[in-house]
């Protein structure tokens, strides 16, 4: 395994650091204080293949790889954790689209998603009492005729003010089936029957906005169905494995910013007669805010090299997604500290940076479904070793 970046890869990143320094973090407080991200930042992010860094060239992708992608989104986070998980949550939903889509469904939207100006991808599988159990997803799907009809409700969906295309999972066979009985569905943004609820005030990542979604008597055409009929769970899994790379990635550039702005302040705030990053209690803390930047790093090239190489990733996934996590909380709550009272106030990005943290520990599953993943995982591999 070399997880030394390759040229395309390289290039990648340098582009979205670019991107990052020079149109993204200017407008970072901007973003956060108005609730919105620019459409020229979202055009920029397309027009730059960062909308759809794993997504074949020929669909309108980059087909930059896996790695490619979690680089990109460090260097997006570290400007604006808003702008990431937009960026993230669409790059899925076109990578889900071109992986277990029909050709006409991937010809008709990823390319879209690609473009960033049309829209983005959301995908919508949390519900009001269905969020790290989807075993218990209410909203259902019946056949009628050509079309399927969907009703229900969803929760959580991040991006969804601003949705070209939702994945929707919906229950088509009957609640005791379990997650055996759910199917995927490719509903369009403004699908009759389809209400988009209000924005969710939310402490952090203020930018992208958070909506919960109401069916209604949607109607979808069959050929809506995102591969096989009761088959969604598995591409929902499978979704969220990649997923939590690029949520771990967001993680790792939000804790990266807050390390960052930490290091000028200690160097340039003096206390005693000297800097405060002369003082031992503010040096430790600076080299574990390093350490663990550099540690969540490494573990999710680890996880990202493994999905471009086609092999099992699932507890690689989750291990860097809860370790950067948790660290990225850390981090930027000892950037707070190393702060004080500034740290509290808005006119530093600290507060911001520990607001928007929050929440990784949270989507694309919780710390706690990231141990029981990586747990189940490991109790498995030492009952097959030791038989």
């Amino acid at each position: 395994m070399d997880l030394t970046p390759g040229e395309t890869q390289r290039l990648v990143q340098r582009t979205a650091r670019e991107f990052a320094e020079r149109v993204v973090m200017p407008l970072a407080a901007g973003i956060d204080a108005n609730e919105s991200i620019p459409d020229a930042v979202l055009r920029g992010l397309g027009d730059l293949g960062l909308m759809a860094v794993n997504v074949a060239p020929e669909l309108g992708g980059a087909g930059a790889g896996a790695v490619a992608f979690a680089l990109a989104v460090q260097e997006i986070a570290r400007a604006c954790a808003s702008t990431a998980v937009t960026m993230s949550v669409t790059n899925m939903v076109g990578e889900a689209i071109a992986h277990f889509g029909a050709a006409d469904q991937a010809a008709r939207y990823c390319g879209e998603l690609a473009r960033g100006d049309r829209g983005l991808g959301c995908f919508a599988l949390s519900e009001p009492d269905a969020g790290s159990d989807p075993g218990a997803m209410t909203t259902s799907a019946r056949r009628e005729g050509a079309e399927w009809v969907l009703e229900g409700a969803k929760q959580w969906i991040s991006g969804g003010s601003a949705a070209r295309v939702f994945i929707v999972w919906a229950r088509t066979a009957p609640p005791e089936t379990g997650t055996r009985g759910i199917s995927c569905f490719l509903v369009d943004g403004d699908a009759p029957g389809l209400r988009v609820g209000r924005r969710e005030d939310k402490m952090g990542l203020r930018g992208s906005s958070t909506v919960p979604l109401e069916f209604a008597g949607c109607r979808v055409p069959a050929s809506a169905m995102l591969g096989a009929e009761n088959e969604g769970f598995k591409i929902a899994m499978m979704a969220l494995d990649g997923g939590r790379i690029g949520i771990a990635s967001q993680a790792i550039g939000i804790a990266r910013a807050a390390l960052e702005e930490s290091v000028r302040y200690a160097n340039d705030r003096r206390a005693f007669g000297v800097a405060i990053g002369q003082h031992q209690a503010i040096k430790w803390k600076l080299a574990d805010m390093n350490t663990r930047v550099d540690a969540a790093h490494l573990l999710s090239m680890r996880a990202a090299w493994l999905k471009e190489a086609r092999r099992p990733f699932s507890r690689e996934a989750a291990i860097a997604k809860l370790f950067a996590s948790e660290s990225a909380v850390a981090a930027c709550n000892d950037a707070v500290q190393i702060h004080g009272g500034y740290g509290y106030t808005r006119d530093f990005a600290a507060e911001r940076h520990l607001r928007d943290a929050r929440a990784t520990t949270i989507y694309e599953g919780t710390s706690e479904i990231q141990r029981i993943v990586i747990a189940r995982s490991e109790l498995a591999r030492l009952t097959t070793a030791g038989r």
